[in-house]
């Protein structure tokens, strides 16, 4: 079966699905849709890949023979996520698309980070506090509203390492008892009109391609599949679609489970799973998840996306800046090419507002508070430019334009 649109030529696409588990309901799905696009496709265990580095060349070999593979689907179990990050990146060096990378899976998989993206980004998700000392308890208590609050280890996975505590006193008693295991602990918020209950939104792309609501059974307020809770059909609203995708987006993964809890206020991000399991959402969506996934791995696998971060290091002396205009009041109201003006010639650029990534801006762009700016050149040069333009004074004409700008309650 091939689709409509889709690239003709699939034999020539040969797939791996790293896993180790080849029994597992979502692998043989995802083999299953494969062979019916008549994919060259094959279920590696990532464990038996050995990785080659010399200064100029580099080889991965599974069972001794090379890796002939175009692209990969990783489903790296939690337990080998640090190896199984490192077989993604040297698949990437040697130029194998992956469906999602290392780094956003380690990025996912840290609850902590994962929480510090989303927050960074404006994404919406309960309070959380990183708790190193029993002695915050208290203070973290009120800062997430009150009792009860969820307990949680930053690294864990359905549902594992997760608690709901209603005293304070069960909390600092779990809490230090985390810590002295050597455990990293967070404590968050308590969504109460969620008790019991979460969205799990399937994200490929750009796109929720399914979603279900999933509940717990009995006392649990754990909802997840694996711990026996029931799942049914969700029709998502497009804000929680929104979120969905942006939260996986940032985090760098390309196909997501993300699961939402219903706030008073719109949806909350709870987690992002880079390796979501496909049972419980194909049964309760009806959606055939596997081969969606599977058709965007067709379209997607000619294409590979580039770390920026990466490349943008290798020349000496170059790199990227960046400035919150925010924590630079007198910024504000200027035109975005006043940062530049000492020098010869304009660096690359960007504007970052309201979730838009704008590359060279117009100059005559006036620059609002919540902007980030981020231009590439020669370091010592821009740090030099852009401290000049930081504390050079303002001309009252800037100040008149700011007045004529914003709003007294904008500036403030």
């Amino acid at each position: 079966m091939i689709k409509e649109g889709l690239f003709p030529d699939n034999m020539s696409l040969r797939l791996a699905i790293l896993s180790r588990g080849p029994r597992l309901y979502s692998t043989k799905r995802l083999l299953q849709e494969a062979r019916e696009r008549e994919i060259d496709v094959s279920i590696i265990n990532p464990m038996t890949l050995s990785l080659f580095s010399a200064g100029d060349s580099l080889d991965v070999t599974s069972e001794g023979d090379s890796f002939e593979w175009d692209a990969v689907i990783p489903r790296i179990g939690h337990s080998i996520t640090k190896h199984g990050c490192s077989v993604l990146r040297h698949l990437d060096q040697l130029g194998v698309w992956c469906a999602n990378s290392a780094e956003g899976i380690q990025q996912s998989r840290d609850k902590l980070q994962a929480s510090q993206i989303l927050s960074q980004n404006k994404i919406p998700i309960p309070k959380t506090v990183y708790v190193r000392d029993p002695r915050d308890v208290e203070r973290a208590i009120e800062y997430c509203g009150g009792l009860p609050v969820v307990v949680k280890v930053t690294q864990g996975t359905q549902g594992d390492g997760v608690f709901l505590r209603y005293s304070f006193q069960e909390t600092k008693n779990l809490v230090q008892g985390l810590l002295l295991s050597k455990k990293a602990v967070l404590i968050q918020e308590y969504i109460s009109e969620s008790h019991g209950t979460d969205i799990r939104a399937l994200v490929v792309g750009d796109r929720v391609v399914a979603s279900m609501r999933r509940r717990a059974r009995g006392r649990e307020f754990r909802s997840n599949y694996h711990l026996n809770g029931t799942v049914e059909k969700f029709e998502i609203p497009s804000e929680y679609e929104e979120v969905a995708c942006r939260a996986a987006r940032l985090l760098g993964l390309h196909i997501a489970g993300v699961d939402l809890l219903e706030g008073e206020d719109g949806p909350l991000v709870l987690e992002v799973n880079s390796s979501p399991g496909l049972e419980g959402i194909e049964k309760a969506s009806g959606v055939n998840v596997a081969g969606e996934i599977i058709d965007y791995v067709i379209n997607e696998a000619t294409f590979s996306e580039v770390s920026m971060d990466q490349i943008l290091r290798t020349i000496p002396g170059e790199g990227v800046l960046s400035i919150q205009v925010r924590q630079h009041p007198k910024l504000i109201g200027n035109p975005i090419q006043s940062l530049f003006e000492g020098l010869e010639k304009l660096p690359t650029y960007a504007l970052s507002r309201n979730n838009e990534f704008i590359w060279n801006a117009d100059g005559e762009t006036l620059l609002r508070f919540d902007d980030l700016v981020i231009c590439y050149g020669d370091l010592k040069k821009l740090r030099t430019q852009l401290k000049l333009a930081i504390f050079k004074p303002v001309s009252e004409t800037i100040e008149e334009q700011k007045q004529d700008y914003f709003e007294p309650a904008d500036i403030a």
